[in-house]
């Protein structure tokens, strides 16, 4: 693989096609914030707004004017998301709703811990952009509140019956795994270091399972121990392959080898254990006893598992030398820009059948808004620059 045409293809994607993308059809010059719902061409089809999506997209031009450049539409773009953020996400004591109408009534109350998580993320970021001690507070704010709530991320909202089949989910020590360090800057280095080492423990040694070859489930009981329910079956490889980037960052803050070397090591599983013989990619949904799943969507192909996957790759290569990940990256990446960027018109297809053809003529919806695809071609394109420089220094 020529890794300086590959940088530039990464790099071209994003700053020329999908940012342009969201910057144009995304923002909401009337009211603030961010249409999410977005057809093939960028057209609105509907106007709802998910806390969830805006915060990351508040998140993500505050990061790209942080670390990539400082354009003042960037910096824009991020500062109106955050105030309508600010003004209409919470209930004033920052807990965050799941979705507002246009103009920012409350339509769904917080039940959804990741509302929470990527308001910490957005705020944190922009605060970083803007110089902001209020936008810092209400980052800290609000990281306190989804630690307080991680034996109970939904609280009163919860489903389940108490006290008959507690489990817990892999998806919150995981993101906290990400988010301890996208706050680094505003956190207590003692408070944040014991933050890191739970979630390490958690993701690395409660949801890992050797018993299971070193593959990671989606939900265990609250003792550690397997659940043989689907929920307890239930396989996720692309979410623990996004994990396992954010494990070998935290390898590298840590200056922990044998932490990333595990990181690798598990992605490789996972994607093993994940990809379709038969029609290639990764599936969504599988059961670890090899029953059938719950979820009817469990075979088709969705763009941010491949995305993330590239992540884990690309960086598995970059930091261990793994020829097995520059391997799996050529095969993924080469699946990944053949299925999902759509040819005609800019951002990429979300949703494929098992067989790789498209599923909804959408680039925006309720699930997907501007970050999987975007943070992975940041991601990819800096790694690939890294990767260079120290080719070419040696």
């Amino acid at each position: 693989m020529d890794l300086r045409s590959l940088e530039k293809q990464y790099r071209d994607e994003l700053l020329n096609n999908v940012l342009p993308f969201w910057m144009d059809k995304s923002q909401d010059k009337t009211y603030g914030g961010y249409f999410s719902c977005l057809d093939r061409q960028g057209n609105v089809y509907d106007t709802d707004k998910f806390i969830w999506l805006q915060g990351r997209q508040v998140w993500m031009f505050s990061m790209l004017y942080n670390k990539v450049e400082k354009r003042s539409e960037w910096l824009e773009c991020a500062r109106q998301g955050g105030e309508f953020l600010k003004k209409y996400g919470h209930d004033g004591n920052y807990n965050w709703y799941f979705s507002l109408t246009r103009e920012g009534k409350p339509i769904i109350d917080p039940y959804n811990i990741f509302s929470y998580t990527f308001a910490t993320m957005a705020f944190g970021q922009l605060s970083k952009a803007t110089q902001s001690d209020e936008y810092a507070e209400i980052a800290k704010k609000t990281f306190d509140i989804v630690l307080s709530k991680r034996d109970n991320p939904k609280g009163k909202w919860s489903k389940a019956h108490p006290g008959t089949r507690n489990l817990k989910t892999f998806s919150l020590p995981m993101i906290l795994c990400n988010l301890s360090l996208e706050i680094e800057h505003l956190l207590d280095h003692d408070f944040l270091q014991q933050t890191i080492d739970e979630c390490l423990h958690e993701v690395m040694d409660v949801f890992l399972r050797p018993e299971l070859g070193g593959l990671i489930v989606e939900n265990v009981n609250v003792d550690g121990s397997l659940s043989d329910t689907f929920e307890g079956r239930l396989m996720n490889p692309g979410h623990s392959i996004e994990a396992m980037w954010f494990i070998m960052d935290l390898g590298v803050r840590l200056n922990r080898p044998e932490l990333i070397d595990k990181a690798v090591e598990t992605t490789l599983k996972m994607l093993n254990y994940g990809w379709d013989q038969k029609y290639g990619g990764i599936f969504y949904f599988m059961d670890r006893k090899g029953f059938p799943p719950q979820q009817l969507e469990w075979d088709q192909k969705l763009w941010w598992v491949h995305i993330e996957t590239l992540i884990s790759l690309l960086k598995g290569y970059q930091l261990t030398g793994s020829k097995e990940c520059l391997e799996w990256f050529e095969k993924v990446h080469d699946y990944t820009w053949s299925h999902f960027k759509d040819a005609e018109y800019p951002e990429w297809w979300g949703y494929l059948n098992r067989q790789g053809e498209v599923l909804l003529d959408l680039k925006g919806g309720k699930w997907k808004g501007c970050f999987h695809v975007p943070r992975g071609l940041y991601q990819c394109w800096k790694i690939l620059e890294t990767i260079l420089l120290v080719n070419t220094k040696s």
